[in-house]
């Protein structure tokens, strides 16, 4: 049975009784990661193969590259959820743009904390001879983080309201 939600009905929903839609975000993440992944695979493979492999200790596997990748699209994807639940933001989801804005600053700190800051840590904890410079941003990087926060900012929405 099909419902209308409060926001559908033009009724006011509290801040406070917004839900934590994580499957939508797990969804909506995984997504945008293939796509991410998509245009990494086309631009340099072997950060998917080599650097990313190479977190988990499977440096020159291509499947395990995408694995790690697509889990952690994925669980990105359900933080951003969380972070659309928080009653100071709930109100962006409403909003189809400012939704795709909100992923796309989301995917641009995404490639500067995470994999301009902490994945150069992680390569040197993981024993690689010559890790990366902190920071390590890119502009591939940057773009790559790019077409993961339109692509999540796009379907979150959408795949939040099935």
């Amino acid at each position: 049975m099909t419902t209308q939600s409060d926001t559908e009905r033009g009724e006011a929903v509290s801040p406070f009784e917004v839900k934590w839609a994580w499957k939508g975000g797990a969804t909506a993440g995984l997504i945008a990661t293939f796509a991410m992944g998509l245009a990494i695979s086309v631009v340099q493979l072997s950060t998917l193969q080599i650097a990313i492999a190479g977190l988990y200790g499977f440096e020159g596997s291509l499947v395990a590259g995408w694995i790690a990748h697509l889990v952690h699209g994925s669980l990105f994807g359900v933080i951003f959820a969380g972070l659309m639940a928080d009653p100071g933001l709930y109100r962006v989801s409403d909003s189809f743009s400012k939704t795709v804005v909100a992923g796309v600053v989301y995917g641009l700190v995404l490639a500067i904390i995470g994999a301009g800051i902490i994945m150069p840590i992680w390569f040197g904890l993981a024993g690689f001879p010559t890790p990366p410079s902190i920071p390590n941003v890119t502009v591939p990087l940057l773009i790559w983080h790019g077409i993961y926060g339109v692509v999540l900012g796009s379907l979150f929405p959408l795949v939040n309201r099935l």
